[in-house]
């Protein structure tokens, strides 16, 4: 476990045992006291990292069990609880991933009040990684496959238990995973998708700017060329809803709202690469015909590359393909 998890760990405890400790009045607990049981805790704390960390699971449970002996508040008025966080912790520490993120599910469906609640989502949210960063499971306990499909089904069920509007929580965070690996692994319309509905949370704010620029970037890795049609980059004719999900309507509203970002990733490069896309489309085809000898039908497609799309470097080739003796090669300066 890499060192911020474990801070993560011990920054979550101090706050469920501040939490127990906070219910007791002042006049009942000597201060020095409280300081040095959470000490202590700490100290317990961090070796369960430590022992998940490096395999040690028979001491996790031992910890673990010291920990409940020091501390029975924390237990609560059911032991069951505990215990099923414990189980799913050894399970992580066994490396049984699979299973020990069906614990932790089980154990925050029975107990969504209890204070290791928000911890067991963490967990989650770390086994969901390392499946998404391609950490096999196991099928039919003889192959192991990478775990793509089940780390986003574990980040979902966050994005399930928690909201998407807070910027920095987790279930947001779970969403954006999703989102970024179906990106890396080039599954974009997937990952468009994903980012959309991430983009519809936060719109004024930076994540919805991130959530926009990569819709955009989706749509125009959804072309595969000029054999294909153009629908990823400028939508379908008189579908004004396919236009708007557009690689192209997506840059343009990223200038059009963040206008002070529009240099920095370089949108309108990217806007004129889609001219240039286009307009090779329709070279392509005034060529197809030029080579079957059918010269009006190419001179048509090569004015409409000329007239349509006049600043592309496409524009400057069709000009010099244009060919006489059909009547559209007139007015080419």
């Amino acid at each position: 476990m890499p060192e911020y998890r474990i801070k993560l760990v011990i920054l979550l405890t101090v706050y469920v045992l501040l939490s127990t400790f906070s219910l007791v009045p002042a006049d009942m607990e000597d201060l020095d006291q409280v300081r040095e049981s959470l000490d202590k805790s700490l100290m317990t704390v961090a070796q369960i990292g430590e022992y998940v960390d490096t395999g040690r699971c028979k001491e996790v449970q031992t910890a673990f069990d010291q920990l409940k002996a020091d501390f029975p508040e924390i237990a609560g008025p059911n032991l069951n609880d505990l215990d099923s966080f414990i189980e799913a912790e050894i399970l992580r520490c066994e490396g049984d991933y699979v299973k020990a993120a069906a614990t932790y599910g089980r154990f925050m469906d029975h107990f969504p009040d209890n204070k290791f609640y928000d911890l067991a989502l963490e967990r989650q949210f770390q086994i969901a990684t390392a499946f998404l960063a391609g950490r096999k499971r196991p099928i039919l306990g003889i192959f192991k496959i990478k775990g793509y499909a089940e780390g986003v089904r574990i980040m979902e069920s966050i994005t399930y238990r928690k909201t998407l509007h807070d910027p920095e929580g987790i279930g947001i965070r779970a969403a954006v995973a999703v989102a970024q690996s179906y990106q890396d692994r080039k599954l974009y319309d997937e990952a468009y998708y994903r980012w959309a509905e991430i983009h519809d949370q936060h719109r004024t704010n930076s994540l919805g700017r991130q959530a926009l620029l990569n819709m955009a970037r989706c749509r125009q890795a959804l072309y595969r060329g000029h054999q294909y049609d153009t629908s990823d980059l400028i939508g379908r004719p008189l579908n004004p809803e396919s236009y708007y999900n557009s690689a192209k309507s997506c840059y343009q509203k990223f200038k059009q709202q963040y206008p002070e970002d529009a240099d920095d990733y370089k949108i309108e490069q990217k806007l004129n690469e889609i001219e240039e896309q286009l307009a090779w489309k329709q070279f392509e085809i005034g060529r197809y015909y030029q080579e079957r000898g059918n010269v009006l039908s190419a001179n048509l497609y090569y004015r409409m590359v000329v007239d349509r799309w006049p600043r592309t470097n496409i524009a400057a080739l069709a000009r010099k393909m244009l060919m006489p003796g059909s009547g559209t090669e007139e007015n080419t300066q």
